[in-house]
């Protein structure tokens, strides 16, 4: 039920936080609730991965995107995932999500996210996401990119992102 929450706390406060482009960090603020606990008292890591999807989804709002993409007949979809864990998040901390695109390739965006309280890490993870047809099949990232007026080539994306998207790719 938390969860659920959260999401129409998203849909309902993104008018009211500043606008981003596609390709800027998208800063989502959160509390740790005593439903994201497990026995230890600290974050589930699997809650990780749902409140990603809730960053992921406020750049998209924020940014326009999930109306022009909506219209489409798209969706997005998480094709890989890879979380790094640095420290724990406690019962009632305040944390903040910042999402952001690192580039993209022919088929899929990639993706940062990262977990801070504060100034402190806490987590960071890199997501590979594609976006899908609702009659079928796959739409190409320069479409996508189009759709928001981005004619653009990729950023630099790190070495050790590229090799691991590739891998990724490959599968």
């Amino acid at each position: 039920m938390n969860l659920l929450i959260r999401l129409l706390g998203v849909f309902l406060l993104y008018r009211f936080r500043p606008r981003v482009g596609i390709l800027e960090v998208c800063r989502t603020p959160f509390r740790c609730w005593p439903n994201d606990l497990d026995l230890l008292r600290h974050m589930n890591n699997g809650r990780y991965l749902t409140i990603m999807d809730l960053g992921r989804t406020d750049l998209m709002l924020r940014s326009g995107f999930a109306k022009l993409i909506s219209d489409q007949g798209y969706y997005p979809v998480v094709v890989s995932q890879m979380i790094r864990y640095r420290k724990s998040l406690q019962l009632w901390d305040r944390f903040e999500v910042q999402t952001r695109v690192l580039g993209w390739d022919d088929q899929a965006f990639l993706l940062s996210q990262k977990f801070y309280r504060g100034e402190t890490a806490i987590a960071e993870a890199v997501v590979r996401a594609r976006f899908l047809k609702k009659v079928g099949g796959s739409v190409r990232a320069a479409e996508i990119l189009a759709l928001g007026g981005v004619n653009q080539s990729s950023p630099p994306i790190p070495a050790w992102v590229t090799d691991w998207n590739i891998k990724q790719s490959e599968r």
